[in-house]
C-alpha cells in the first residue's frame, strides 16, 4: 500500500468494524480518522498527554463524511490528514481525511470543524502561544486557508 507524508493511519479492518450490509459501519469511519487525527499530533510534537497536562482537549462542532467506494472485512486502509483551514484568532480548525483503500483508491473524505476546549472551563480557548511552532508543522492542504483577524 503506498503511503505518503500526510499518511497518520494505516490498518485492517476489523470484524467489529463491519455492519448489517457487509462493509465498514458508517461510526468507524469517524473512529479511523480520530486515530488518525491523534497519530498526526503526537507526530508533529503534541501528545494527548500534552493536551491533558495544559487541559486542553479537541472539540468538534460538525463531522461530514463523503463516501466514494465500499470497504469490506480484511481489507487494508490508509488514512491521510491535512488541515484546510486554520483561524488563528480563535484557534478554529478544520481537517480534511481522506481514506484510501488498499489498491489505492479513494473509498471517502471525511471533513470535520472544530477548536480547542478548557477541560476546566468547558469555554473554547486559544491554545498556548509556546504550541505555535508545533502546529505550523500540521500538514496543510492546497487549499488551505489560514484567517488572522
Amino acid at each position: 500500500m503506498a503511503t505518503t507524508e500526510n499518511t497518520f493511519y494505516e490498518g485492517q479492518v476489523l470484524w467489529a468494524q463491519i455492519d448489517a450490509n457487509r462493509h465498514l459501519r458508517h461510526s468507524a469511519y469517524a473512529d479511523f480518522c480520530a486515530q488518525a487525527r491523534s497519530n498526526m499530533l503526537k507526530s508533529i510534537g503534541l501528545s494527548l498527554t500534552d493536551f491533558a497536562k495544559n487541559q486542553i482537549g479537541p472539540i468538534l462542532f460538525r463531522e461530514e463524511l463523503i463516501y466514494y467506494k465500499e470497504i469490506h472485512l480484511d481489507e487494508y486502509i490508509r488514512v491521510e490528514v491535512e488541515m484546510n483551514k486554520y483561524n488563528t484568532v480563535n484557534s478554529r480548525f478544520s481537517f480534511r481525511h481522506t481514506i484510501y483503500k488498499e489498491n489505492g483508491v479513494k473509498a471517502a473524505e471525511v471533513n470535520v470543524d472544530g477548536a480547542w476546549l478548557d477541560l476546566k472551563t468547558r469555554k473554547l480557548v486559544a491554545v498556548p502561544t509556546d504550541w505555535q511552532s508545533y502546529l505550523d508543522r500540521i500538514p496543510t492542504s492546497e487549499d488551505y486557508v489560514q484567517i488572522d483577524e
